[in-house]
């Protein structure tokens, strides 16, 4: 379903609104224990996996979640009210609204987690339930494609492989989201990959949606650039993740790409979190507990500055967004040429960490607490 008209021509105010919601809600979410309300009282302190020096607040998800639900809200009403119709009832409406009701839940338990810290089980639990409200409107893995081949899942693996990609594609959001700026600036890239995909296609409606996450992440990379002054803590991470999710998988099953697209636009992510998680259980670790083993962790640990690390996963970031969005319209060989070039990539960026942390221990000949001057980190 596209956008009708009404809600063309009211594009660039529901962006603008999503963003200025983002923004301004950024002082109420950030402000210090006698500016914010009780319930966003909320400090992370610094431990011995953190990152960051002081204590930084960490509800900046509220923010995120304003700003993007401002966005929705206005357009429903906007719809509504000049059309005459519920723009919620018909077509795309129901992976609206699905997708609606997963943030919600997922939001709403991620926030309980930042002030309770509830149990696995209990963040499990509300995420496959997620993962059954959008595999119900449509947002699956039926399918496997890659360039120029094409298998579908038996019915009987579909589901659970929907199940284990979205709770995944949560999960990892969450695990990559500590460093100042690193999750938001995922979100602007990869979002806005799937919101170009959208446009060329015509599929407005997703194209707004995927608009509406990039506006709300820059309203709130205001105060979580580096020095980040907020984060966004359980509750802005995973959000963002069932968001990745369920549009990824909406785009895909209306033929505005392949998957795989998608997974190249967060490619940055994707890699990284799973195959840290991968070493860290073959090496027997705890792979649900905290650590600082993520690429982006090590280099901040080896002496790069916050800054310096996250300029430098941006240009990936953007290289592989802009990649994404030129993918469908390539040849099958020139799609297999892309993808080999992007694992060389990430080979070499592998390569770089190792280099850059050996190099750092060689200088460093007695004990010191490697970027001790930093007081950032998410």
């Amino acid at each position: 379903m596209n956008l009708p008209l009404t809600g063309l021509s009211w594009l660039p105010a529901l962006v603008l609104s999503a963003w200025l919601s983002a923004w301004l809600s950024t002082w109420l979410a950030g402000g210090a224990e006698r500016q914010a309300p009780a319930m966003l009282r909320l400090l992370d302190h610094p431990n011995a996996r953190s990152l960051h020096q002081q204590p930084i607040p960490r509800t900046g998800g509220v923010a995120l979640v304003v700003g993007l639900g401002a966005g929705w809200l206005l357009w429903v009403l906007t719809e509504w009210l000049l059309m005459g119709a519920w723009p919620l009832a018909a077509g795309d409406g129901r992976r609206l609204t699905a997708l609606m009701l997963a943030v919600l839940l997922v939001g709403g338990v991620s926030f309980l987690d930042d002030w309770r810290d509830l149990s696995p089980r209990d963040r499990l639990l509300a995420h496959l339930l997620a993962a059954a409200i959008l595999i119900g409107a449509g947002m699956g893995w039926e399918r496997l494609e890659l360039p120029g081949l094409l298998w579908s899942w038996p019915p009987l693996l579909a589901w659970p492989l929907s199940v284990m990609l979205i709770v995944w594609m949560i999960n990892l959001y969450n695990f990559m989201d500590g460093m100042d700026g690193l999750a938001a600036s995922m979100a602007v890239f990869g979002f806005g990959a799937l919101a170009g995909l959208g446009a060329l296609h015509g599929a407005m409606l997703f194209a707004a949606l995927n608009g509406l996450v990039v506006a709300a992440a820059l309203g709130f990379l205001r105060v979580n650039f580096p020095p980040a002054r907020l984060f966004m803590g359980d509750l802005g991470s995973s959000v963002l993740g069932v968001l990745a999710a369920g549009l990824s998988l909406w785009g895909a099953e209306q033929g505005l790409f392949p998957l795989w697209v998608a997974w190249l636009a967060f490619s940055p992510f994707i890699l990284d979190a799973t195959w840290t998680l991968l070493r860290r259980a073959f090496q027997g670790e705890r792979v649900w507990e905290a650590h600082r083993s993520h690429h982006y962790q090590r280099l901040v640990l080896a002496g790069w500055s916050h800054r310096q690390t996250l300029v430098r996963a941006s240009l990936v970031m953007a290289a592989a967004a802009v990649c994404a969005v030129a993918a469908p319209r390539l040849a099958p060989s020139d799609q297999w040429t892309l993808l080999l070039g992007w694992a060389g990539i990430y080979a070499l960026i592998h390569w770089r960490v190792g280099l850059v942390e050996r190099l750092a221990g060689q200088r460093n000949t007695g004990p010191q607490s490697i970027g001790s001057d930093r007081a950032d980190g998410d």
